[in-house]
């Protein structure tokens, strides 16, 4: 758990962070973790089905046992509830990840959102704030938000 809050700091003020880290990068999936634990805190406490829901993202989306998962969860939860802004996870996700390892985190942070059928406006914004941040274009995003509300996407003349 430690480890993993140090390579994190580390990222956070290493101004030669390696760009070539494959999508499982430690550092990365605490950054990413910590979005998604932002997100289902947003509303007060997280339900149970959102804390499965995110239990199930981190285990099947970083491939880790239950275990490592909890131990992932516990130190982003952390590093979290220290944060003031979203800058601070999405700048080592920037460093970290390529555009499809993006898009990934910003398809499971509306999984997240859309897990107890309701949207807040805060959340929506959280995302779209998220999404700007680590590059994603409005039209990916807007994709991902209606894949993740079962919905089909835009067509490129419906826009």
């Amino acid at each position: 758990m430690l480890d993993g809050l140090r390579q994190f700091i580390a990222d956070v003020v290493s101004p030669t962070a390696h760009e070539s880290r494959a999508f499982d990068d430690t550092g990365y999936r605490l950054a990413a973790t910590a979005l998604l634990i932002h997100v289902i805190s947003l509303d007060g406490e997280p339900s149970d089905v959102e804390k499965r829901k995110l239990h199930s993202l981190i285990e099947s989306r970083f491939g880790l046992d239950p275990g490592t998962a909890d131990r992932l969860i516990a130190s982003a939860t952390l590093v979290e509830g220290q944060a003031v802004d979203l800058y601070r996870f999405t700048s080592v996700i920037m460093r970290s990840v390529n555009e499809e390892g993006r898009l990934r985190i910003i398809e499971m942070m509306w999984e997240l959102v859309f897990v107890d059928g309701q949207v807040s406006e805060f959340e929506d914004n959280v995302v779209w704030r998220a999404a700007d941040l680590l590059g994603i274009s409005s039209r990916d995003r807007i994709d991902l938000k209606h894949r993740a509300a079962g919905r089909p996407p835009a067509t490129a003349a419906g826009g």
